[in-house]
């Protein structure tokens, strides 16, 4: 002991011992921590956190996949060079690779979170469990010389039956409209409800469509290929979606929520069925139609879509629903006929449409 403070000498059994505060803790464990007096006065501090941190908005789309279903998985984000080839988007060339790999199976970082998800879907199957739902926060690797690049990524797989079969009711297989229902889901509970429709360019998918915000991807979703699946001896459909949690979360800052009550007086819902160009789109649909009608039209829906015998050549049929509400009061029959009869003149006029 010096005026300079106290030396001690550690034995060589306490690895434990290496800072100052661990010799605290030992002289505290001999006094006694219930010999030591307490403030009555606590104090504390508040971190300021904004909501929208990565993690705390994982939890609540987790929470929201949890509910309709899903479960999570963590796969590995090392993998094998051989799924290279089964893509032209996930070339070796922009792999990163690994310099001590444990073996070639996993001696490269993915570059999608698709294939480790249908090794787990693979794995599941083998053990009769057909009917799956799940989703996966993760990264991808790729490698832009001189640098590397990690994506932030939201991966949805289903596959098999929506329920399980019973003398109750049929059992009814996932198909395509349940994913695009869920990643809707995903993308509505984010606050991010106004983007549009394009086809998919991911060659990963048979069929599949992309949503963007202006010109920035926010999800590509579809069927996965049947050639694909063949790699993994996977005989029956799997869908897919894959979100660019980088560009959500950029969004999810700056989505402002608006409040609005409760509609006192009730919506009418009527229905259209439009004989159209091949190349008119149901976003231009949407666009004639709200600016035909942007005070009694609040929702417009495409609920089916015909082409084949009994079409002309170069037409296709649309099904489209409209919602009509009047924020004053209950609409009438006679606001209603004036508010379709409008719609269809515009949608003749604009798009050369047909009704049927």
């Amino acid at each position: 002991v010096s005026e300079s403070g106290l030396g001690l000498s550690i034995p060589s059994y306490r690895v434990d011992v290496q800072r100052e505060v661990d010799v605290i803790e030992d002289i505290l464990r001999v006094y006694g921590y219930n010999n030591i007096d307490f403030k009555e006065k606590l104090t504390a501090s508040i971190a300021s956190t904004s909501k929208f941190e990565d993690h705390k908005v994982q939890n609540v789309i987790g929470d929201i996949l949890t509910s309709q279903g899903f479960y999570e998985i963590m796969s590995n984000s090392l993998t094998s060079p051989a799924y290279h080839g089964l893509s032209q988007g996930f070339v070796e060339a922009r792999s990163v690779t690994v310099l001590n790999p444990l073996g070639l199976e996993l001696s490269v970082m993915r570059q999608t979170m698709l294939f480790s998800g249908l090794e787990a879907i693979a794995f599941n199957i083998n053990r009769k469990k057909q009917n799956l739902k799940f989703f996966e926060f993760g990264k991808t690797y790729h490698q832009n010389k001189p640098q590397h690049r990690e994506n932030k990524c939201l991966a949805l797989f289903i596959t098999g039956n929506q329920n399980e079969g019973s003398w109750t009711g049929e059992t009814k297989k996932s198909d395509f409209s349940v994913l695009k229902s869920s990643v809707e889901i995903v993308l509505g509970r984010l606050g991010i409800p106004h983007f549009h429709t394009e086809p998919t360019v991911w060659d990963i998918f048979s069929e599949g469509i992309s949503f963007y915000k202006e010109k920035q991807g926010l999800v590509h979703f579809g069927v996965v290929k049947k050639s694909i699946l063949k790699k993994f001896d996977i005989r029956q459909e799997v869908f897919y979606a894959d979100f660019d949690w980088d560009s959500i979360l950029g969004l999810v800052s700056k989505n402002k929520i608006i409040v609005k009550e409760v509609p006192k007086y009730p919506e009418v819902k009527r229905d259209l069925a439009l004989l159209l160009n091949e190349s008119t789109t149901f976003k231009q649909v949407r666009e004639v139609a709200f600016q035909a009608e942007s005070k009694l039209l609040k929702e417009i829906g495409l609920f089916d879509v015909y082409t084949g015998k009994n079409l002309p050549d170069g037409k296709k049929s649309y099904a489209v629903s409209f919602i009509l509400q009047d924020d004053k009061g209950t609409l009438t029959d006679k606001q209603i006929d004036k508010t379709m009869e409008k719609l269809q003149q515009c949608f003749q006029n604009d798009l050369g449409a047909e009704i049927r």
